[in-house]
């Protein structure tokens, strides 16, 4: 179980890191397709590394994957722009993985949708 001190750090790497993807990674990278939503960041103990689970809207699956490569592909700049916000002795070195929450959220509410119509007929 996570102590008080880990799970403000989660919150504030989650929002910072979501600032800075709206803000300054836009602005290095125009070519991000889509809505990229930090879900959850997960630090570890000791503070060496991080796991960003980021979201990412986008009309087509190829452009979500393409966005979820440049991100990876910027997360020195990220850390980087982290460094300059957080006032710690060390940032993380950031691991960007995507959530697929929302997929699987979808996808049981398909099937008890179904379920539900199988019952009414």
């Amino acid at each position: 179980m996570k102590n008080s001190r880990t799970q403000r750090l989660d919150s504030e790497y989650r929002k910072e890191i979501s600032a800075i993807l709206s803000g300054a990674l836009r602005n290095r990278a125009p070519n991000i397709k889509g809505l990229v939503s930090v879900t959850e960041a997960d630090v570890a103990p000791d503070l060496k590394t991080a796991k960003i689970y980021v979201s990412v809207y986008a009309p087509t699956e190829e452009e979500r994957a393409q966005t979820l490569a440049l991100v990876r592909e910027n997360a020195g700049f990220i850390r980087h722009e982290l460094a300059q916000v957080m006032r710690m002795r060390t940032v993380p070195v950031l691991t960007f993985l995507p959530d697929r929450s929302m997929e699987y959220g979808s996808k049981m509410d398909d099937i008890f949708a179904k379920l539900h119509k199988d019952e009414d007929q």
